[in-house]
């Protein structure tokens, strides 16, 4: 499962909250969550501060 998408979900979140809380539209979290966009770096930073993890979180194999 995408990693965004399970951090979204631990938190109880609708993608409209994340998009809200992330300052972005709902359309790139929907296009991040389903692999059809890449995030930048600046959009990943903004993610990880609303569900109040690391960007490392969000993109660490570990």
């Amino acid at each position: 499962m995408n990693r965004i998408k399970s951090k979204r979900l631990e938190k109880d979140w609708t993608q409209k909250t994340l998009s809200l809380e992330a300052g972005l539209s709902i359309n790139s979290i929907v296009a991040y969550e389903r692999g059809t966009k890449s995030p930048t770096i600046r959009a990943l930073e903004k993610i990880a501060n609303a569900l109040g993890c690391s960007v490392k979180d969000l993109v660490s194999d570990e």
